[in-house]
């Protein structure tokens, strides 16, 4: 029996904690274009309130249960895991702010000036006011909270300015009234609204601060001596409490979730670290929020998510050049793609191939006579979604559609159940995925008659069948004909209807059933060959690694000789590096200009490599708690193409960090020659399209 080390496991959340500084270290290189440091600092921030929605709130529900909860957070006590969060949390939020000055700093070098609202320019009221009156003002919810009998529930997606009036009382004392209001910043408005240009300058103000400049305008029924407004914002638990009554559909049941999800637990409360104290403890003592909470405080600004937004203002220079996706060699958009996938594989990597195949596939698939059904699995669609509207069009054409559409996807229930409605009313076949378990698979196979058979097609893929994310997250996506793995995905789509089945594959890695052991097998072959000097190696990349289970068999991989290599781009449970334990494991992760988001997973095979691509990473909850399905490469030239990809994601040494003990998110030495893998990436995929 292998001994457990003291620090054999990161914690999860600490881990996603340092993966979200991976992302603000975007904001403060230098490298990366001015207006697109902004942005990042809006995915930072967004990020952190997801966070609090679904990691933080779990930890806080095991602490409300009473419970210890160590083997689920990696050996550290729940109460004491919160208190560590909110510490590094509140560090990271000071530091966002600081880059935030600097960056505002570099724009107004560049003639870009973000101005408040004691910084209004003569020349400029006439079009704030104008703006306000027009476009504000009818929008604004503004709520005088002292003689309320209850205080009012606060969205989870808003930001509110906390108002305090101090009026003069007119009697002999002339004691002072404070009263105080809450103003919801309207999300139907641009958060930066652009100024009229003077010269060569740009001006923008945020649109909290218009709000501030208009007080006056919004408040004329108060006499008051003073007036101040300052931000505040809560997030909720974003956990879904299912309903048990049978009498509800599944979408009833999903939707009432939803609903409950904005009067659920606040798990954090954000406000201005400027406001006044007495503001501060009204609100507190309103909302019932203890010290014991996630209280944070913030800059004069909440909801930098809205920065993801910032404004381009014409200035390309300061923005990432936009690339122009290439076509797949040999993959031509103008013939028939069924034609093309009976002859061969295909491999599409966006977003350096244009995703135009998944949909040209679909629409071809909708109007060819010879096509019977079409089975598709949804997770994330996009808005005014191409492939939903292949779908209608297939269905209007006679073809017999079936999309498993999982409802309960993350912060996308209240979509996906407008997109089954609309697809139900159009005909289509809706499954609302598998009792206990989460669709995440994403795969497709299509049924073609042609002569006297029925021949199937399909793709399978890493990532999400959404054009708009296609173009900034970067995912495999395999277009195949084989007779076998489509026998195969054709068994998954098979068990949606009836779970009680449990099939057996020889060729797919399909969760819950077969995923542990079916890595676990591939990692035992490596083991064995490392053990009688054979090459031995593991390369895997993935969004995310928690499974511990899945850690201590890498352990014990490297503990026999076998050379791993891991990219993870987020969350890190194994701890690399450590003699007697992980010395023959490296891992990186790469934060860029693109998402990476794709999962592949190569073993040595003594010179005869194993390669699968997967809709699953290695935590628990894709194992033991999803349908997903990891499919192998048969073709040798998208093999080598893997191998080619993933080696030049591993060679980068401008955008990759090292995971090590101290999660310090070192950068990994540069070496000449400087190789930034995404930006090589694309070329590599021109290069192959000259050859």
């Amino acid at each position: 029996m292998v001994k457990k080390e003291k620090n054999q496991y990161i914690n999860r959340e600490i881990s996603w904690l340092r993966f979200n500084e991976r992302v603000l270290q975007e904001s403060m290189d230098k490298k990366v274009p001015l207006i697109e440091r902004l942005r990042f600092l809006g995915i930072f921030s967004n990020n952190l309130d997801e966070f609090f929605k679904v990691r933080y709130a779990t930890v806080k529900r095991i602490v409300e249960a009473g419970k210890k909860g160590k083997s689920a957070l990696g050996g550290e006590k729940a109460k004491d895991l919160l208190e560590e969060i909110t510490n590094i949390v509140i560090t990271q939020q000071s530091k966002s702010e600081k880059i935030l000055r600097e960056i505002e700093s570099e724009l107004e070098a560049q003639n870009i000036f973000l101005i408040t609202e004691t910084e209004v320019k003569e020349s400029q009221v006439g079009f704030i006011k104008s703006y306000f009156v027009n476009k504000v003002s009818p929008q604004l919810m503004t709520i005088i909270l002292n003689d309320l009998a209850e205080f009012p529930t606060l969205k989870d997606t808003a930001a509110y300015l906390a108002v305090k009036l101090v009026l003069i009382k007119e009697n002999e004392e002339n004691e002072e009234e404070i009263r105080y209001a809450l103003i919801e910043i309207p999300k139907g408005i641009d958060r930066f609204v652009v100024l009229p240009k003077e010269g060569d300058k740009n001006y923008i103000i945020i649109l909290d601060d218009l709000i501030r400049y208009c007080l006056r305008s919004i408040f004329t029924m108060f006499e008051y001596e003073s007036i101040s407004a300052h931000m505040i914002k809560i997030t909720r638990d974003a956990e879904l409490d299912m309903d048990n009554d049978l009498s509800k559909s599944f979408i009833e049941k999903i939707s009432s979730s939803v609903e409950h999800r904005k009067i659920s637990d606040p798990v954090r409360f954000v406000y201005d670290k400027n406001i006044e104290k007495d503001t501060l403890l009204f609100l507190k003592e309103k909302m019932g929020i203890e010290d014991t909470d996630s209280v944070i405080p913030g800059g004069r600004y909440h909801n930098r998510r809205d920065y993801m937004g910032f404004p381009s203002l014409g200035r390309t220079d300061l923005m990432y050049d936009k690339i122009n996706p290439l076509p797949i060699k040999g993959f031509s958009l103008e013939g028939s793609l069924f034609e093309q996938i009976a002859r061969k594989d295909y491999l599409m990597y966006t977003p350096y191939h244009t995703y135009s195949y998944v949909i040209k596939f679909l629409r071809e698939a909708a109007l060819d006579p010879k096509v019977r059904s079409i089975k598709i699995t949804v997770y994330r669609l996009a808005n005014n979604s191409q492939v939903a509207a292949s779908l209608i069009n297939a269905a209007k054409n006679g073809k017999q559609v079936t999309v498993q559409i999982e409802l309960q996807a993350r912060f996308d229930e209240t979509a996906n159940i407008e997109y089954a409605e609309q697809l139900q009313e159009e005909g289509i076949k809706l499954i609302f995925g598998v009792p206990g378990l989460k669709v995440h698979s994403k795969i497709c196979v299509i049924e073609r008659e042609e002569g006297n058979e029925m021949k199937r097609y399909g793709f399978v893929s890493t990532g999400n069948f959404n054009e708009s994310t296609a173009k900034i997250y970067t995912d495999y996506t395999l277009f195949t004909a084989h007779v076998a793995i489509l026998k195969e995905l054709n068994k998954v789509f098979n068990f949606f209807e009836t779970t009680y089945k449990i099939n057996k594959y020889k060729h797919l890695i399909v969760s819950p059933h077969y995923t542990q052991s079916a890595f676990e097998k591939l990692i035992d072959n490596e083991i064995a060959n490392a053990i009688v000097g054979k090459e031995a190696y593991i390369k895997i990349k993935m969004n995310s690694f928690t499974s511990y289970k899945m850690v201590d068999k890498l352990y014990e991989a490297s503990r026999a000789g076998v050379k791993i290599q891991l990219i993870i781009r987020g969350i890190c449970c194994l701890v690399p590096g450590v003699k007697g334990m992980s010395e023959n494991i490296e891992a990186i992760s790469i934060v860029d200009k693109f998402l990476e988001h794709p999962r592949v997973f190569i073993f040595g095979n003594e010179g005869e490599p194993k390669i699968y691509i997967s809709s699953a990473d290695w935590m628990t909850r894709n194992i033991d708690f999803r349908v997903e399905v990891g499919c192998p490469i048969y073709d040798e030239e998208i093999k080598q193409e893997l191998l080619d990809t993933f080696d030049l994601s591993w060679k980068d040494n401008l955008k990759a960090r090292i995971f090590n003990e101290k999660q310090d998110n070192r950068y990994r030495k540069t070496t000449k020659p400087e190789l930034r893998s995404q930006f090589e990436l694309y070329s590599y995929y021109q290069e192959k399209l000259k050859s």
